[in-house]
């Protein structure tokens, strides 16, 4: 099996054209085309359905497409380790990221990348979890910043960070005018609240069920919305409250309209891992780039809620401290 044709193939499965895939790969249509078409026959398969919308995969192509994905990366893991015996540490890093951090960290990622690691090829895909779980089996992924992610025999993980979820609610909304909530509510308490949440299996979502099931509690939803900034835009206007990380705040260019509300007994816990498979060989860019990633979390999430305050009518509401932990004596635990 040519490589040079599975790396054409695979290009063409991406992108659902061989004409998006000529440009993308820089080589004339036609002769696309011809090395595509020379892989099936090879192989005594039809690869892809072409229509005149583009072309669609069919079964075997499915499957090819999976391999051809690991394999490529195979060969490029091979380029970088006989590269790093010259002493250069490069090749393609691929890293996946939740919504949730990524516009925090992806600047001053990408700038660690250029000043450590500036012959590396860094390619960034935001995406949820499970998104993020086929990425990493088939190669897409080399590595992949998850919330509390499943163990896993294929899977080899490394503890970024501990994040308490806390109620983020709206200053001076229509909801807490009449009563304005304290500085921090037990989970019984958020329970009765009128709630904006993600829908499952979205971690935090998860997450925030799991632990009022172990009391007995439901949380009452006012509406699911799946995304992040469309459901603190809905809090902002005091159409109900979310229960996130603080550091999603730093999504919005301003915090200002947001007031921030510990949650106790029990105060509900959120873990961020770096994960990659433990099937594939790690090179030493990628244990590089491991390094850097967990320099770059840590630094960015555990600075990113301090400063915040809760709101409260007596104005006592207590700043977040480091890592968006509150500070000594601020709330019960």
């Amino acid at each position: 099996m040519d490589l040079k044709q599975l790396e054409y193939f695979v290009r063409v499965a991406e992108l659902g054209s061989f004409t998006r895939a000529s440009i993308a790969l820089n080589i004339a249509q036609p002769a696309l085309s011809r090395q595509v078409r020379l892989l099936e026959v090879e192989l005594r398969q039809n690869l892809l359905d072409r229509n005149g919308r583009g072309v669609k995969l069919t079964e075997s192509g499915k499957l090819l497409l999976e391999h051809g994905r690991g394999i490529l990366h195979q060969v490029e893991v091979a380029r970088e380790e006989l590269g790093a015996v010259r002493g250069a540490l490069a090749g393609r890093v691929s890293i996946g990221l939740p919504p949730s951090l990524s516009r925090l960290i992806t600047v001053p990622l990408t700038r660690a990348f250029m000043q450590h690691l500036p012959q590396a090829r860094l390619t960034l895909t935001e995406g949820f979890s499970v998104q993020m779980y086929e990425g990493l089996r088939v190669g897409n992924l080399d590595m992949a910043v998850l919330y509390n992610p499943n163990h896993s025999p294929d899977l080899d993980s490394l503890s970024l960070h501990q994040e308490e979820l806390v109620l983020i609610a709206a200053h001076g909304s229509p909801l807490t005018r009449a009563q304005p909530l304290p500085p921090a509510l037990s989970l019984r308490e958020v329970a009765a609240l009128p709630l904006i949440l993600p829908s499952s299996p979205n971690v935090f979502r998860l997450l925030l069920d799991g632990e009022m099931a172990r009391f007995g509690l439901k949380p009452r939803v006012t509406l699911q919305v799946d995304g992040l900034n469309a459901i603190l835009n809905l809090v902002k206007e005091g159409l109900g409250h979310a229960v996130l990380p603080a550091y999603t705040l730093s999504n919005f260019d301003n915090a200002a309209p947001f007031a921030l509300h510990a949650i106790h007994s029990p105060r509900v816990m959120s873990e961020l891992n770096l994960v990659w498979s433990s099937r594939r060989p790690a090179t030493e860019t990628h244990k590089r780039a491991l390094d850097l990633i967990r320099e770059v979390v840590q630094q960015a999430v555990g600075g990113a809620g301090r400063g915040w305050v809760s709101d409260s009518a007596a104005g006592e509401g207590a700043p977040l401290g480091p890592g968006g932990a509150w500070g000594a004596g601020a709330a019960p635990a």
